[in-house]
């Protein structure tokens, strides 16, 4: 069984912007982003540390496409990608001083602030979120009414179990996930989380047939966010506006455009990324709709709307995951998304 993309896989050991060596030769798409501004000549840029969620993969891609572009650099800041992995922790991140923005959800987010935590969401780095529920395709489940009496393979603590189970009320067994395939592999039956980009790649590669319910699917539909905390971007706002909209642009670059630059730099930086594989991602999001979402139901690259926050605020409430409502200006903040999305936010 080949190592899944998702495990904690061996880095190259240069440092992010070491690479840019490699990507002389890229050419620069002709919108720039906001500019943070106010650098005296030859004064270096303010510096950014944005820690994501794991190891450099095409599901980050719109941020290294950045780099690769200069899209950061044109908008005034110099932008370092912090890899994650299974214990990433962003928040801890964010608390420590370690990185000045992080990705993550959008309810978890909500989770946090309603328990004190100083975080602010500035803004989307998905519409939707990749998580779903990978199957076997013979897998006699083919709704998420029918996981009632399963087990699935999961990371414990999930706000989608807890809505899944309100939502369709059922209950299911579940298996702390230990980001392998093995167990799946080897049981038609087993019903585990993955990243509807990820990791039916893998199976696929490996002689099964994979099917996946997609989680956004079930109702609960949370962002993928970028956040930092609320001192940070009280102090930066220049800063965070400029990361915000640059990695917007690195988004639809990726997305829309010519993926090669973004993609090199993820090689360059994790040897397991093949063109393949980053690839079939790229499809996947694409396909899903996850970075941009639909237009036709008005959504877009980076885009959070005061309804779909409200959204999720009244079902963590409902779940009793959080104990009452609370203002959004203790979670989420319009003011650092570009001009043309504020004015979509209601």
């Amino acid at each position: 069984m080949p190592t899944l993309a998702r495990h904690p896989l061996p880095l190259v050991a240069t440092p992010l912007f070491a690479a840019h060596a490699l990507l002389a030769s890229c050419g620069k798409a002709p919108a720039p982003a906001t500019t943070a501004g106010a650098a005296a000549p030859g004064a270096p840029l303010p510096k950014v540390r944005f820690q994501t969620d794991w190891y450099p993969q095409a599901e980050h891609g719109g941020h290294y496409q950045a780099v690769a572009r200069g899209f950061y650099r044109e908008a005034g800041i110099d932008v370092e990608i912090l890899p994650g992995g299974p214990n990433s922790a962003g928040p801890q991140k964010i608390l420590s001083g370690l990185a000045e923005i992080a990705m993550g959800r959008s309810d978890e987010i909500i989770v946090n602030a309603s328990d004190g935590l100083p975080f602010i969401i500035v803004g989307a780095l998905m519409q939707h979120d990749p998580q779903a529920l990978l199957l076997h395709d013979e897998n006699p489940v083919k709704s998420f009414a029918d996981l009632n009496g399963r087990s699935v393979m999961a990371v414990p603590g999930s706000t989608w179990v807890t809505y899944l189970k309100a939502r369709y009320k059922i209950d299911f067994n579940l298996i702390p996930l230990n980001y392998g395939l093995a167990q799946f592999m080897g049981n038609k039956g087993f019903i585990q989380q993955c990243f509807v980009t990820n990791e039916p790649f893998f199976v696929a590669q490996n002689g099964a047939k994979p099917r996946t319910l997609l989680l956004d699917d079930s109702g609960f539909k949370p962002y993928r966010v970028y956040f930092c905390s609320q001192k940070y971007a009280r102090e930066n706002p220049a800063a965070v506006r400029a990361f915000v909209a640059a990695s917007i642009r690195g988004w639809d670059d990726f997305i829309g455009g010519d993926s090669a630059p973004g993609k090199k730099l993820i090689a360059a930086l994790n040897e397991q990324m093949t063109v393949a594989f980053m690839d079939y991602s790229i499809r996947a999001m694409t396909e899903a709709k996850l970075v941009g979402g639909d237009p036709a139901k008005g959504e877009e690259t980076g885009l959070i709307t005061r309804k779909r926050l409200q959204e999720q605020v009244d079902i963590l409430v409902e779940l009793k995951i959080i104990p009452a409502a609370l203002p959004l200006a203790k979670y989420a903040s319009f003011d650092f998304l570009p001009p043309a999305l504020r004015a979509k936010v209601d």
